[in-house]
């Protein structure tokens, strides 16, 4: 079967592609970009006015499956990423139980073949049960399929052992993730400490347990010589850290949330829980840096850190509710709003920082619309405004931090090897 997108901007910083042309799609695969192509084919696209550009890989997303299928499954959260131009995801380990173990990576597999609507690769634990303590097979997890280890949601406190799991990922070529919090320094805070936390009465949660910890992790990345990716950077003082990181040309790639370059402690002061996300909303100062630290590419990766979920677990007092906000539907909107417009990024710098630098730090083979390549095609509408509405949200939890915000560019098709998975 035959697809054929015409008049589209296509943009493809893989191939230095930004230029009015058609794409030719065979066989699920990419067979001709250019000017006019002319051939006969069972389905076309006009993309007058449009963006034509790569399916986003988000390399940070909670499926919650095996375990709490309550809050979101690999169906429906595969179908959230298809509505937000999501191609690939990298489904994260804290699942229950964790993905620790050659069966539970199995299992999972299984469970991606028979319902995935998208590439979902899988990232295993670093320790057994996420505890800090034992060191996962990674040679043995590797062979069932992992591409990447993380304990998510919870840090490596032990320094000899963060060594030690960065040198054996080092040694299998698997990406390193860090969830850089020192819960020591985290304690029990809600918000990020500061005038609001004062405000509203609530523990904060200071910036040192994020920025210490990633200055940590740097430090063991230079010295075993492995690539350490820091996850959901949210605050200043971090992005300088892996800014001087890099400068000193130590193995570091980072990625943030467009939670954390388009909200701020002070969204907090009605105390909507769906703003209760770990690390916490920071100052308008931070946002600020952040997206400097985006600009000048410090922060290589923009991914949702998609986390469901259930309503009885968010929708109660502040204290109390979970840590987290959906975001595979939300985030190419967002940061088409936060970045595009106010022209933070460029759109070939955009693209790239949603899809081919992520697929690059993972080493598969995404991220690009190359002759040949898997045709993973995301088709937007980049002037077209809508409102969130949690009634049209696609994920099985609805606790998005955007709900009833009017945001710029809409997805009109995602096209997943070749077939049309989304339709607006």
């Amino acid at each position: 079967m035959k697809l054929l997108i015409k008049n589209g901007r296509v943009i493809d910083p893989a191939n230095k592609i930004d230029d009015s042309l058609d794409i030719l799609i065979e066989g699920g695969k990419i067979s001709k970009v250019g000017k006019s192509v002319d051939a006969r084919a069972e389905t076309v696209i006009d993309a007058a006015g449009k963006i034509v550009m790569p399916g986003i890989v988000d390399m940070h997303v909670h499926l919650r499956e095996p375990g709490r299928e309550d809050k979101e499954t690999v169906f429906s959260g595969t179908m959230a990423a298809a509505k937000g131009g999501v191609t690939s995801v990298l489904c994260m380990p804290n699942t229950l139980p964790s993905l620790d173990s050659i069966n539970i990576i199995k299992t999972l597999n299984d469970i991606i073949k028979k319902t995935a609507n998208v590439d979902v690769f899988i990232c295993g634990a670093i320790t057994v049960g996420r505890a800090g303590k034992e060191l996962i097979n990674i040679s043995g997890l590797k062979k069932e399929g992992i591409i990447a280890i993380s304990d998510d949601g919870a840090s490596v406190d032990s320094d000899e052992l963060m060594l030690k799991a960065l040198k054996e990922a080092k040694k299998e070529k698997i990406l390193v993730i860090c969830h850089s919090e020192d819960k020591a320094l985290f304690g029990k805070g809600l918000v990020n400490r500061g005038f609001t936390s004062t405000r509203l009465g609530l523990r904060g949660i200071p910036k040192e347990s994020e920025y210490k910890r990633i200055g940590r992790d740097i430090k063991l990345a230079e010295e075993s010589g492995a690539t350490a990716h820091i996850a959901h950077v949210s605050c200043a003082e971090s992005v300088e850290i892996i800014r001087k990181a890099k400068k000193k040309l130590i193995r570091v790639t980072a990625e943030t949330a467009p939670h954390y370059f388009s909200l701020s402690e002070e969204d907090l002061l009605d105390y909507n829980t769906n703003m209760k996300i770990n690390p916490p909303l920071r100052t308008k100062d931070d946002i600020l840096a952040i997206k400097q630290g985006l600009k000048d590419g410090t922060i290589d990766i923009i991914a949702s850190d998609h986390a469901p979920h259930t309503e009885n677990e968010k929708e109660i007092e502040f204290e109390y509710a979970e840590f987290g906000n959906i975001g595979l539907e939300t985030e190419l909107a967002v940061s088409i709003t936060e970045l595009i417009g106010p022209g933070v990024l460029t759109w070939p710098e955009l693209i790239r920082k949603m899809s081919l630098d992520s697929a690059m730090a993972l080493g598969i083979d995404k991220g690009t619309l190359g002759v040949n390549k898997d045709a993973d095609i995301t088709i937007v509408s980049p002037d077209k405004e809508w409102i969130v509405r949690k009634e049209n949200l696609v994920s099985k939890s609805k606790n998005s931090a955007f709900i009833g915000r009017k945001l710029k560019g809409a997805v009109e098709y995602t096209i997943y090897k070749g077939k049309v998975i989304y339709k607006a």
